[in-house]
């Protein structure tokens, strides 16, 4: 099962949570998909080199009407923060961008800071009422571990949603905890939309070991119709998927 279709994200508005690759997913389905958008509800790092074209704009909607053919995939923001980074529009202005695009929207729907997992915060994640799809993720190089933040963003909300103590060791229950908790990796789902969780950096047998281990307990704990294990850099990015 190839990236586009393991995620349903053909002609869907996907929004990509969480930590350890969402700017890759972004990017590599915007690779894979025919006239696909980019953006954001939050800050955004700055991704020129990544789609065809960026443009930064307060009217999103008339900028892809004005897409000529080399502009895909197109990237749509509404201002440069600083040298580094664009902020995102607010979730309704996504939408419109989802009902205007031609293909599929690609939403980075909240920041994690370069960690390899988290879980949200309050004001967190912003996801369009449009989010056909929405994927969770979190990186497998985080299991073994300690809970601190060098590798988590927001160490304490993990060990709210999971029991364990700041410091301890990572086990991949710990992660499927966090990916399969409305607290957390499925927190704002639309009811109508389609989790579906990936476990990333999948670059050796003893990660996949662990990615299987989080899959399995995430299909054991939530309602999601499949667990991708990637690796997202790769040509092939998919790994394996559990159903």
């Amino acid at each position: 099962m190839n990236l586009t279709t393991a995620l349903d994200a053909r002609d869907a508005t996907v929004c990509v949570v969480g930590a350890g690759g969402k700017k890759s997913t972004l990017f590599a389905l915007a690779d894979r998909l025919d006239r696909a958008v980019v953006t954001a509800s939050v800050r955004i790092p700055i991704f020129d080199d990544r789609v065809a074209a960026v443009r930064v704009t307060e009217d999103p909607v008339a900028a892809i009407e004005e897409a000529g053919d080399g502009d895909w995939p197109l990237g749509l923001v509404p201002e440069r923060e600083r040298s580094d980074r664009y902020l995102g529009y607010d979730t309704e202005t996504v939408s419109e961008i989802a009902d205007a695009a031609p293909g599929a929207t690609l939403v980075k729907a909240d920041g994690a800071r370069l960690r390899e997992f988290k879980a949200p915060g309050d004001h967190e994640p912003q996801i369009p009422a449009a989010a056909d799809v929405v994927v969770p993720i979190a990186s497998a190089h985080v299991v073994g571990e300690p809970l601190t933040e060098e590798l988590v963003h927001r160490p304490e909300e993990v060990a709210a949603i999971t029991g364990r103590e700041i410091g301890s060791e990572i086990r991949p229950a710990d992660v499927a905890t966090v990916l399969a908790s409305p607290a957390g990796g499925l927190k704002g789902v639309p009811g109508d939309a389609t989790a579906i969780p990936v476990v990333n950096k999948v670059d050796d047998e003893a990660d996949a070991a662990a990615a299987r281990k989080i899959a399995g307990e995430i299909r054991f704990r939530a309602n999601v119709p499949r667990v991708l294990l990637t690796r997202l850099t790769a040509e092939d990015p998919v790994v394996e998927v559990v159903e």
